[in-house]
């Protein structure tokens, strides 16, 4: 059989080590960690450099059979599951985890794809700078998840997303050829950057194993305040405010809902209410600086002041102590968590313009209700890049089943909002398999007919990662 003859030349290459074929050791790269999709696959290959990778690659294109690359595992939306066919390969990059090099004139980091983000911080943080993306998995998420999903996290408000901080890639494209653009240059005026094509591109046009990334100076004091606000038009004043006062020393300023906190409190351990009275939203904001004494706790007090006397702000704190920092960002980063333990919830990832937030809101709320009597909307986010985790949980008291039915009208309703306000149905976690039909209800048809133009052009046969973004 095909499939029996590709499984030894594959292994030729990787070696016993790097290939799994068992159904029982398959099991955890064929479904996503929220169990929301699985599937099947001929075989699980683990290369270890990125000579592998591209053999692997050109035995699969020669034997016309599909690969699925895979990092972490950790997305959202179905992105590095195989289908249910059973034919695909997944190539999982966890085994390519070295950090190649570290050029601290250049400022900037040299890692292979399956480099764990929380590590590329640690291997920042010992030679003195700072690699700033953050997110809620970053003990788990590879740095080839990342890039291929574009991911933010909390820190874009300053240092921009996984698009902002690469200058090189280096890519096995689906013929097998390995494309060597690890060049740490911010000045490249050659034409086309290519780079930009496989970021966000999940894996759909070629595998990244590794890239150049930059760095920053390391901060050196950091201050962190938790505000509760009457309206998302407060939050949105707030920022201006913050930003005036406070400058590109504002890393950090993360919005949440109510129903958002009230799930937090009551299911997350260690984290309560901050203040003796309920209030409708709340931020965290945070300011860092590289000088050691630089004067943040007063500069943040005396913004938070200024604001109070707008009667933006309705009552604050700052935290005093590196254990409250930790408090305060276990609120925000328990919210997904905290979700879960109320039953089903559908996940919603949308950008608007951040002066369109309020109103967004106020819309996809008003309708959701209207149709959808009950639900809770847990809405938070990164206010300063426009970007919302608008999420739905069932009715108190209802079923799971006539909720997850629901599913693709109430995914309607706010991609609809989402629209109206100009926005994007997916801001950091991609398309996948999840949101892949609605962008051809959501997104110009011009734009999708360019996509999948280069598309065909890199890869003719649609064997990377098919059924994901087009």
């Amino acid at each position: 059989m095909l499939h029996e003859k590709l499984i030894r030349d594959i292994e030729q290459v990787v070696g016993p080590a790097g290939l799994i074929t068992d159904a029982e050791r398959m099991q955890s790269y064929l479904s996503d960690w929220r169990n929301a999709y699985s599937g099947k696959a001929a075989m699980v290959v683990r290369p270890a450099s990125t000579e592998e990778v591209a053999a692997v690659v050109r035995l699969c294109h020669q034997a016309a059979v599909a690969v699925v690359p895979q990092g972490g595992n950790t997305g959202l939306c179905g992105g590095s599951i195989p289908d249910q066919s059973g034919a695909q390969v997944v190539l999982s990059l966890t085994r390519m985890n070295a950090i190649r090099a570290v050029d601290t004139g250049n400022e900037t980091i040299t890692v292979e794809a399956g480099v764990i983000l929380q590590n590329l911080q640690e291997a920042a943080a010992e030679v003195g700078r700072l690699f700033p993306l953050s997110l809620g998995a970053e003990g788990s998420c590879t740095v080839g998840g990342i890039l291929a999903t574009n991911a933010g996290g909390t820190a874009v408000l300053r240092y921009g997303n996984m698009r902002d901080l690469t200058l090189g890639l280096e890519v096995v494209l689906p013929d097998g050829q390995i494309w060597n653009g690890l060049r740490g240059l911010r000045k490249d005026n050659t034409g086309y950057d290519l780079k930009h094509l496989f970021i966000g591109a999940e894996g759909t046009l070629g595998i990244i194993t590794a890239a150049v990334l930059k760095l920053y100076p390391a901060p050196r004091s950091t201050t962190t305040a938790w505000v509760a606000l009457p309206s998302t038009e407060a939050a949105i004043e707030l920022i201006a405010l913050m930003r005036g006062q406070c400058g590109d020393r504002l890393t950090g300023f993360e919005m949440m809902s109510r129903q958002s906190v009230e799930f937090v409190v009551n299911h997350v351990a260690g984290c309560n209410d901050l203040f003796a009275q309920v209030y409708p939203w709340y931020v965290l904001i945070e300011v860092s600086d590289t000088l050691a004494d630089a004067g943040l706790a007063q500069m943040l007090e005396t913004a938070l002041a200024d604001a109070f006397e707008r009667e933006i702000v309705l009552d604050a704190v700052i935290a005093s102590n590196e254990t409250q920092v930790a408090g305060l960002w276990a609120i925000r980063e328990g919210i997904s968590e905290a979700q879960n333990h109320e039953g089903p919830s559908l996940k919603h990832d949308i950008s608007v313009p951040v002066s369109s937030i309020p109103a967004f809101i106020e819309a996809a709320d008003q309708r959701l209700l209207e149709v959808f009597p009950g639900v809770r909307i847990v809405a938070y986010g990164h206010v300063g890049d426009g970007n919302l985790h608008y999420n739905i949980s069932k009715p108190v008291g209802s079923e799971d089943a006539p909720f997850k039915a629901q599913a693709e009208a109430i995914m309607q309703v706010i991609y609809d909002a989402t629209l109206q306000f100009s926005g994007s149905i997916s801001a950091e976690h991609g398309l996948g398999q999840s949101k892949r039909e609605a962008a051809v209800r959501y997104k110009d048809p011009l734009e999708l007919q360019l996509m999948q133009a280069i598309k065909t052009t890199l890869d003719p046969a649609g064997l990377m990662n098919p059924g994901k973004v087009l």
